[in-house]
C-alpha cells in the first residue's frame, strides 16, 4: 500500500476579509508542505468565514484572478489544496457553498455543497458535488458539512472506491458530539479513513468546536486537535499503518 500524507487545516477565518484569508491560507500551505503533506483540506467557507450576510458580496467565480496566488502556490508546492468560499454561478445569480480544489499539477476542479442546513437556503443554492480526487493511488471523496449527515453521500463514495472521505465543516460545540460519532461510525462501518477540517474559532455567530480530526479505517480516532485555535492535523500512512501528528500554527492576522 502506497505511503500517504494528508492534512486538515484547523483554521480561524478573518470574518469577511478575503485578502487577509488568502495570505493566511498561503502561510498554512507552506507550513503543511514543509511537513511533507500532499493533500491539504481547509474548513467550510474558509476564505471568508461562515458569514452568510457577506456571502453574495464576497462570492467569486471559480477562475477569479484574486485566487491565482493560491493556485500557483499549490502547483509550486506540489500539494493538492482544498479551500472553501462562496461561489457565484454564472448566468443564474445563485451563490453556492464551494470547495475549490487547486491540484498539484496546476489544474483546478470544483466541489459544491449538495445538502444545505436549514436556513442556508435563504442565501445559498444547493450544488452538485464534484469529482473524486486522486492523490497518488488513493481516491479521496470530498464533502462539505451537511453532506456527511446523509448516509447515502458516504455510501456513494465507498461504492466508487474512495479510501478517504474528507469533509470541510463548521461544527459548533453543541453539535460536535453527535457529528463526531457519525464520522467515527463511517470510518468503522466502511473501513474508511475520515478526515475532518473544522473552524478553529468563532465564525458567523457560531462558537466553533475546533477538534479537527482523522479517524483511521476501522474507527480509531488517530489524531485530533485538543480544542480550538490554528493548527494542522496530519495523518500519515506508512506500509499500511496510519500515524497521526498535530502541528501548531503561528500565523499573522
Amino acid at each position: 500500500m502506497e505511503n500517504l500524507d494528508i492534512c486538515a487545516a484547523q483554521y480561524c477565518s478573518v470574518a469577511g476579509n478575503l485578502n487577509a484569508n488568502i495570505d493566511r491560507h498561503a502561510q498554512f500551505m507552506r507550513l503543511a508542505a514543509k511537513q511533507g503533506v500532499k493533500f491539504l483540506l481547509f474548513p467550510e467557507l474558509s476564505l471568508t468565514g461562515y458569514e452568510p450576510t457577506f456571502a453574495r458580496k464576497l462570492s467569486q467565480a471559480p477562475d477569479a484572478e484574486i485566487l491565482q496566488p493560491l493556485r500557483e502556490l499549490a502547483k509550486q508546492l506540489r500539494m493538492t489544496t482544498v479551500v472553501g468560499l462562496p461561489l457565484s454561478h454564472a448566468g443564474s445569480g445563485a451563490v453556492l457553498i464551494g470547495a475549490l480544489v487547486f491540484s498539484a499539477d496546476g489544474s483546478q476542479t470544483v466541489y459544491t455543497k449538495q445538502h444545505l442546513h436549514p436556513g442556508e437556503e435563504t442565501v445559498f443554492s444547493s450544488g452538485n458535488g464534484g469529482s473524486f480526487l486522486n492523490i497518488g493511488s488513493e481516491k479521496i471523496a470530498l464533502s462539505v458539512c451537511a453532506d456527511f449527515t446523509h448516509a447515502s453521500h458516504v455510501q456513494n463514495a465507498v461504492k466508487a472506491g474512495a479510501g478517504v472521505y474528507a469533509t470541510s465543516v463548521l461544527i459548533s460545540d453543541n453539535g460536535y458530539p453527535r457529528d463526531s460519532r457519525l464520522l467515527k461510525g463511517y470510518a468503522r462501518e466502511h473501513s474508511l479513513g475520515v478526515l475532518m477540517a473544522n473552524h478553529g474559532g468563532p465564525s458567523g455567530g457560531w462558537a466553533c468546536a475546533g477538534r479537527s480530526a482523522f479517524w483511521a479505517p476501522g474507527g480509531q480516532l488517530l489524531v485530533s486537535a485538543v480544542g480550538t485555535g490554528d493548527c494542522l492535523i496530519i495523518a500519515r500512512r506508512r506500509q499500511g499503518v496510519w500515524q497521526g501528528q498535530t502541528v501548531e500554527c503561528s500565523t499573522t492576522r
